[in-house]
């Protein structure tokens, strides 16, 4: 019986190791995501920045705008510090040329790596209550910002398409 107690135990605690987030697996995933991004962003031609699939909805620079709004929101209440940008300022931005729009989503994700770059693995478990309204861990509210960025990356895969271009390989590792 404590023999089993003892393998479950350890069956247990690899099981728990392997969903732990560190700082430095998380700075290579957001190093890797932010590279993916910009071969998207290098992808859509300049002059389809401003292609909208439909008239309601967002196009494909400021689908890349707001990724970029989240990036520095979610940090900045995560890490504890101040966005260089205002709420929703990266969206509103007038000039959605492909070199602006590359450098405002470039700032984005190194904001999101340096904020990383300053914490601990410690302070990943730490409990924050984001925007003031989710309870959550650090290591959790940037769990939820990945999903976020990918899930508008990912929305700009038609828009690519629809361009008649061939859009990035997936990049898991």
């Amino acid at each position: 019986m404590k023999k089993s107690l003892v393998i479950l135990s350890l069956i247990l605690g690899a099981f728990g190791s392997v969903h732990a987030q560190t700082v430095s697996s998380l700075i290579e995933d957001w190093e890797r995501a932010k590279a993916y991004t910009l071969e998207y962003l290098e992808a859509m031609p300049a002059d389809k920045y401003d292609f909208k699939p439909t008239e309601d909805i967002r196009s494909f620079s400021q689908q890349m705008l707001h990724l970029t709004d989240a990036n520095y929101g979610f940090t900045s209440a995560a890490v504890g510090i101040e966005s260089p940008i205002g709420q929703g300022e990266s969206e509103k931005s007038t000039d959605t040329s492909k070199e602006n729009v590359t450098q405002l989503v470039t700032d984005g994700y190194d904001f999101v790596i340096k904020g990383l770059n300053g914490m601990t693995d410690a302070e990943l478990k730490e409990s924050i209550q984001l925007f003031g309204r989710f309870k959550m861990t650090k290591a959790q509210a940037f769990a939820k910002l990945f999903e976020h960025q990918t899930h508008h990356r990912g929305q700009t895969t038609i828009y690519i398409r629809m361009a008649g271009i061939t859009p990035p390989n997936e990049k898991l590792f």
